[in-house]
């Protein structure tokens, strides 16, 4: 659920899991400390991505939250069980524009449906799309213990007391998620001395492109939004953030941890939750808030925030099966009977 639904109704954009993205992680490449690995990760079905949508990382490395670097990752329609993908990487202005544009770095690579994972090389970066063992860890049926959600109230009212809502169960110890993943000289993201990462999905509808998903930081816009307002959210743009959706925050933060709105503020600029960008400073460690990395507790570390430490931890452990090697993220899980 890192961001794996959006609101109480939980389901993906526009009922299509394909446009659902799911998690962003940011963090040094094992083994080599020049260089970044940036995750997108799409779809808990694993199957095909739309052939219609442009799933993009935007990088801002000035600090404005404007988009100065975009890679626009778009995908051919299936066919007997197999894809292809390209990439395209913009800078400065045209990455603003939300089309995939800019240089064709990729063309046409095959996606990696099975085990075998098909790396691409496009001159000093390495690039892959398909199928991988989803790292996210999380207990969805204590998730759903631990919220009164009657009446349409969203996550705005743990149960907070009394017996612990956990179960101890990682709803996702077997599941699989669709990643786009690319590796490249961090020097190249102009870092001074951070980062800053969201993730869009755009799908085309009637000849226009409609924003339909974001990702930024991890449980977000699961926990922050409504099913009234998720559409928007999702649409929206982070240099608008603070204006739109401060109070929005405020208030459930008031819900869930009895917060004044001063001390709301303060908490939510000392993370620096908006705008809802990922910062990362390659020059430390990566640990969530600073990038994010597999091992990332990133559940407990929103319910804690959420509720200012009363809601316990859920005792999980990260996944194990995560590599060290490009492209970092497990082998699938074979296909339930």
């Amino acid at each position: 659920m890192s961001n794996h639904f959006t609101g109480l109704s939980l389901g993906p954009p526009l009922g299509d899991q394909r446009l659902d993205l799911c998690d962003l992680y940011a963090f040094q490449a094992p083994g080599d400390p020049t260089r970044t690995v940036i995750i997108l990760n799409a779809n808990p079905n694993a199957d095909a991505l739309h052939p219609d949508a442009i799933y993009r990382v935007n990088i801002d490395n000035d600090g404005d939250a404007l988009t100065d670097i975009a890679v626009s990752y778009v995908f051919a329609p299936p066919k007997d069980g197999r894809q292809t993908f390209s990439v395209f990487v913009a800078r400065g202005e045209q990455a603003r524009s939300p089309e995939a544009v800019g240089e064709q770095v990729v063309t046409d690579a095959e996606v990696s449906f099975g085990p075998q994972a098909k790396a691409v090389r496009a001159g000093s970066a390495t690039f892959f799309a398909g199928a991988r063992s989803d790292a996210f860890f999380f207990d969805f049926d204590g998730i759903q213990k631990l919220y009164d959600t009657s009446g349409g109230r969203n996550f705005t009212a743990p149960h907070l007391g009394g017996d612990s809502p956990w179960t101890g169960v990682d709803s996702n110890v077997s599941a699989n998620v669709f990643s786009t993943v690319m590796e490249l000289p961090t020097a190249d993201l102009g870092a001074d001395p951070d980062i800053r990462i969201w993730g869009r999905c755009s799908v085309r509808k009637d000849g226009r492109l409609e924003h339909v998903d974001r990702a930024g930081h991890p449980s977000v816009s699961s926990f922050f939004n409504t099913d009234e307002t998720k559409v928007e959210y999702n649409a929206s743009e982070p240099v608008h953030d603070r204006e739109r959706w401060t109070d929005q925050f405020v208030h459930l933060m008031g819900h869930t941890g009895d917060y004044s709105r001063e001390e709301a503020i303060a908490a939510i600029d000392a993370e620096g939750l908006l705008p809802d960008m990922l910062t990362y400073d390659p020059s430390k460690p990566a640990r969530y808030p600073n990038g994010r990395v597999f091992t990332d507790d990133v559940i407990n570390h929103r319910l804690a925030f959420l509720s200012k430490g009363d809601i316990p931890p859920t005792g999980l452990s990260p996944h194990t099966d995560t590599l060290t090697v490009f492209p970092y993220l497990g082998n699938p899980h074979p296909a339930a009977d």
